[in-house]
């Protein structure tokens, strides 16, 4: 199932966000080689994690870690601007309209519907917190990934070539959006939904939806 989990409430789920951080490392580091920081205890974490982000969750059956992603409007520090300014021609990317998604990160023991069920839960965020964008960096392997989904960005700038290449994108949400990653991953709305609603004190979770998918 999926959680929506502010950065202050991850000591709640202690088991679900250490399991996180380190995949995000297994991930990160070891598997891509990016320089990213890591802990003593195994967790990948840098100054964006400090700035209470929104985290969209996939928690396995066993209460642990499948796949997350983070994120920040973009009207605080955001790492498009921080860190891939250029892939914007220089111009900061800064509206209460769009956030930036960071950091996705998939668990080894994954499933292959883990990276659409995140998808979607972004797009739940966007519909219930009527955002009109997300922002993001993405490299070529991301690509496959989203046309799957029918949810292609808007490409702002580049960098790179071959398997270097990075693109800075925006994803532009919209109903039908919404209606065609739900039926991609086969997640009903409805229970999309009630996820989001039971995380931020929405509609009471109803005996007729089950809760995992």
């Amino acid at each position: 199932m999926l959680r929506y989990i502010y950065g202050h409430d991850l000591n709640n789920h202690a088991m679900l966000a250490r399991s996180m951080f380190r995949d995000r490392a297994d991930q990160f580091r070891t598997r891509l080689g990016w320089e990213v920081q890591v802990d003593a205890q195994g967790e990948e974490r840098d100054e964006y994690d400090a700035l209470d982000p929104l985290y969209v969750i996939w928690e396995m059956p066993d209460g642990r870690h499948g796949g997350s992603m983070r994120f920040l409007p973009t009207t605080g520090p955001v790492m498009v601007n921080d860190v891939f300014l250029e892939l914007a021609g220089g111009v900061p990317v800064c509206s209460p309209l769009i956030w930036e998604c960071t950091r996705f990160c998939l668990s080894r023991k994954a499933g292959g519907s883990v990276a659409g069920a995140l998808t979607l839960g972004g797009v739940e965020i966007m519909r219930n917190f009527h955002l009109r964008h997300f922002a993001g960096v993405f490299d070529r392997r991301m690509v496959r990934v989203y046309r799957g989904l029918g949810f292609c960005p808007e490409v702002i700038g580049s960098s790179g070539e071959g398997r270097e290449r990075i693109c800075l994108g925006l994803w532009e949400y919209s109903p039908e959006v919404y209606l065609r990653v739900a039926a991609k991953v086969g997640i009903a709305p409805e229970l999309s939904q009630l996820w989001f609603d039971r995380a931020f004190g929405g509609v009471a979770a109803s005996p007729a939806l089950p809760l995992t998918a």
